[in-house]
């Protein structure tokens, strides 16, 4: 139940997702602009991160910055209403973004606290299997606000209400968990288990047995650039879509939403498929072959859209799948994380996708503007690709 929280609050950011960059639009802006904004709100987020990792594991407090994250977010969506200028509306867009991430690490550490590591892969998948229909039902809403023909205003105010819904019923939910040590107690059992294989390797080796045993652990250099680059390659990929979506295939913004919506149905399916499945005794090698699949979708978007008799039901089917790839490396992802992420650091998560996504926001953009969707869907595609060799040498 303490989930329920945080559906609203999806539902809210998964509206807004497609609707910010539209509205942008709408006030004299352009894909630079929105570059522009997109980036500088992910580069407020990196410091941010940081600190609500660091001070929430400090302090052992939870609850506190998940609430202050939603009423933040409430009272920053009704201030978007007071303004039509883009340079204003850009600074309370960035502001909005270091609050937003005051409950990502908080919703991390619960999880994974809650839980011991045998159920993380299932509990990570159900919880984002379960925003995700959250965030759905905000495309859905967009959907039908914008056939209506809802003020921008209104729409503001409605997902402003939204993340004042979530403030109030997680004051209710919430709660810290009683005692914090699974994180501490699985990195303990990594240490024990790679000093039995060293020992046990050494006595093959002085019984003349030769010697197969890889007594390295994971790189975590490697493994944080290839999740900085994945969220590069994201964040170059998602960020003009919608305008692609608008401008290139002339499609009404109602049916912008219908897109996202299957993109966001594609990822459902995904979470719970990854929540059900046993893929997390391989989940190195799964997560690996999940990456160089995104690169294949975002390669066959260039083709397929050109050369399809349908090319929006191309796109659509595309953005399925890509949402139910998705699902399962961020719930891989995830796991893999809190393993190797020091306790008082888990911000660092949230750092290494905000600079990916800082970066691919604003050169998605401006690449689209400058030499179209083309070279920038070709561009996403090969970041993709390097992220997955990255992650052949983590592994």
């Amino acid at each position: 139940m303490w989930r329920l929280g945080f559906f609203f609050h999806e539902t809210a950011f998964g509206l807004l997702s497609v609707f910010i960059p539209l509205y942008v639009i709408t006030l004299g802006g352009s894909l630079v602009n929105i570059g522009i904004m997109t980036s500088a709100a992910l580069f407020a987020a990196i410091p941010a991160s940081l600190f609500w990792g660091y001070i929430c594991d400090r302090t052992r407090r939870y609850k506190v910055y998940i609430l202050l994250s939603f009423i933040s977010a409430a009272i920053l969506l009704s201030l978007f209403t007071f303004t039509t200028s883009i340079s204003l509306f850009t600074v309370l867009y960035v502001v909005m973004s270091a609050f937003h991430m005051a409950h990502e690490a908080p919703k991390n550490v619960l999880i994974a606290e809650h839980y011991s590591r045998e159920e993380w892969e299932k509990s990570y998948a159900f919880y984002e299997g379960f925003t995700e229909i959250g965030w759905l039902l905000g495309l859905l809403l967009g959907f039908l606000v914008s056939a209506i023909g809802f003020s921008s205003n209104s729409i503001l105010l409605l997902c402003s209400g939204l993340n004042l819904t979530a403030f109030i019923l997680s004051i209710f939910l919430v709660a810290d968990p009683l005692l914090i040590f699974e994180r501490r107690l699985v990195s303990i059992e990594k240490k024990i288990d790679r000093t039995y294989r060293g020992v046990w390797t050494a006595s093959k080796v002085l019984d003349g047995m030769p010697l197969r045993e890889k007594l390295g652990g994971e790189s975590f250099l490697a493994f944080s650039i290839g999740l900085l680059l994945f969220s590069l390659a994201s964040s170059v990929f998602y960020t003009p879509l919608p305008i692609f979506f608008s401008q290139n295939l002339a499609l009404p913004t109602s049916m912008v939403f219908v897109i996202y919506m299957l993109n966001s149905g594609g990822g459902v399916a995904g979470y719970f498929f990854a929540g059900k499945s046993t893929m997390h005794t391989e989940e190195k090698a799964q997560m690996r072959r999940v990456v160089l699949f995104r690169s294949a979708l975002v390669f066959s978007l260039v083709t397929l859209v050109h050369i399809a008799v349908y090319p929006t039901l191309a796109a659509a089917i595309i953005l399925v799948l890509m949402g139910f790839a998705y699902a399962l490396y961020y719930v891989f992802m995830l796991s893999l994380s809190m393993e190797l992420i020091p306790t008082g650091r888990t911000g660092l998560l949230d750092v290494l996708v905000g600079a990916g996504g800082a970066c691919g926001s604003f050169l998605g953009p401006f690449l689209a503007q400058m030499f179209g969707f083309v070279p920038q869907f070709l561009m996403a595609s090969t970041i993709f690709f390097l992220a997955y060799v990255i992650f052949r040498v983590f592994s």
